[in-house]
């Protein structure tokens, strides 16, 4: 079981316990989500055995038939893999916390007449200045579109730091462990392994079971992930950034030679139960891939994205958005990432100043998107990521930490605020556990459930989908009035 809270064992998972810090450097260097399989190959079985019927397989005539409502509404994560140096994402401009910050940070501080000054409404006179890449969201958050969650981090009750200290309360296992702490942040469970996601559980809670399309309730793409595993069987649909699905060049109604070998394939018994799910599988794969290439036949927008990962990650998500008409479904929830926040070494400014101006600019054509779509109320993003890293510049780059600050983006977002509470810089003082490590003053729970509230979800969903939630306080306020 890996150590709570032990600052210089900086694991990336159960196989890494152990390794020295100078060693770990050379191993964690791009620390993606492959750690956290096994639970969402546990659902995919569950999936897969329970046959053809599934209720989240519709034929293309229902589908044709099906509307969206004028209830719509979606949530998407990006989350940053590898631990995004938050230090360095937003700055204090007040002259006593800047030089606690200028002090740390040495080599890693960024020169003030550089940041992009924001006018948070919620500080008085405090002010802050964005990292200055992010153009683009210091112009959303100037708008009131935007929000950053101050120091936010998986907890298992609130924490000071002589009860940090003391271990007079319980800890998240895997502190400062890669798979540990994103499997946290995205369960939303942090005493153990989590084995479904909060995404996950709020999507089974909102949208039920039967209804026509489900399966596109939770969409990928980037992959498998463990935020939007449900409890009940529920997994993402993964869908390429690209728009090419894998079998568009089968048509079961044509007579060409590979298309009936596929469809001969697909239609002959086996009498294996693992070769009949994996057949099945496939045909719902299929069918499913038919379904969604033709919502999207139909969708177009004008807004330009920026030609990078992220960029075209999240304008598929624009896409699959547009097609919400045909799709039938008025909640949604996406999946997004962009990896390298692993920044130990020396190259770290160059990689934040690339990796936030790939950050800002996909998000700020998504939001014009969403606005285009005359949905700006009714979508909102937020980011989220294994950890934050420390204050104090390692010499090079910077560490594992533990709390660091959010992003949430959209029209319904209670803007132009930080909310909660942003940490006090001083090294050693009340809120660092060891070279700027933040103990998190909002946990998981509490953003989440602002957004699952958001979402939809009544109290008593919530608290089904959080069950700590009751150890926190809900004054984060996080969204606007419904």
């Amino acid at each position: 079981m890996s150590t709570p809270g032990r600052p210089k064992g900086e694991y990336r998972s159960a196989q890494h316990k152990g390794t020295p810090l100078s060693h770990h450097r050379t191993q964690c260097a791009d620390a993606q989500p492959a750690d956290l399989q096994d639970p969402r190959r546990r659902g995919l079985l569950k999936a897969l055995l329970a046959g053809a019927a599934a209720p989240w397989v519709a034929p293309l005539q229902a589908l044709a038939q099906s509307t969206g409502g004028t209830d719509y509404k979606a949530l998407v994560c990006v989350f940053l893999y590898g631990g995004n140096d938050a230090n360095n994402l937003i700055v204090p401009l007040e002259a006593t916390q800047f030089g606690l910050y200028q002090r740390a940070r040495s080599n890693l501080a960024l020169p003030q007449a550089s940041l992009l000054p924001i006018t948070p409404t919620n500080t008085g006179s405090a002010r802050y200045g964005l990292h200055p890449a992010m153009t683009g969201v210091q112009g959303l958050f100037e708008a009131g579109q935007a929000a950053v969650v101050a120091n936010v981090g998986p907890l298992r009750a609130p924490t000071t730091k002589a009860q940090y200290q003391a271990r007079s309360v319980p800890l998240p296992s895997g502190l400062f462990s890669h798979s540990d702490q994103q499997a946290a942040w995205q369960s939303s469970v942090s005493d153990s392994l989590g084995r479904s996601g909060w995404g996950g559980r709020l999507t089974e809670r909102l949208v039920a079971a039967g209804t026509n399309n489900r399966g596109y309730a939770a969409l990928s793409v980037t992959g498998g992930n463990l935020w939007q595993t449900g409890e009940q069987g529920l997994v993402p649909y993964k869908v390429g950034a690209s728009g090419d699905f894998g079998f568009d060049f089968y048509d079961p109604a044509s007579s060409d030679a590979l298309s009936t070998a596929i469809a001969a394939t697909l239609a002959e018994p086996r009498s294996h139960l693992f070769q009949q799910a994996w057949l099945d599988a496939m045909s719902r794969s299929i069918e499913v891939q038919r379904v969604l290439s033709s919502a999207l036949s139909g969708t177009s927008l004008t807004t330009v994205f920026p030609n990078t990962g992220l960029g075209d990650q999240l304008q598929m998500i624009a896409r699959l958005i547009a097609a919400r008409g045909s799709l039938g479904l008025s909640r949604q929830v996406f999946f997004a990432s962009l990896g390298g926040f692993d920044t130990h070494g020396d190259d770290q400014l160059q990689r934040q100043q690339a990796l936030f101006t790939e950050l800002s600019a996909a998000i700020t054509a998504f939001h014009a998107a969403t606005v285009e779509l005359g949905l700006g109320q009714q979508v909102t993003l937020f980011t989220g990521s294994d950890f934050g890293r420390t204050l104090a510049s390692n010499g090079q780059g910077s560490d594992h930490g533990w709390g660091g600050h959010q992003l949430v983006v959209g029209g319904g977002v209670a803007g132009r605020r930080i909310a909660g509470r942003f940490p006090d810089l001083t090294l050693d003082g009340p809120d660092d556990v060891g070279s700027g490590r933040w103990i998190p003053t909002t946990s998981v729970e509490q953003m989440a459930a602002d957004l699952g509230a958001w979402l939809g979800a009544s109290e008593a969903q919530l608290a089904s989908v959080f069950p700590n939630l009751s150890a926190f306080n809900r004054t984060l306020g996080l969204m606007g009035p419904a």
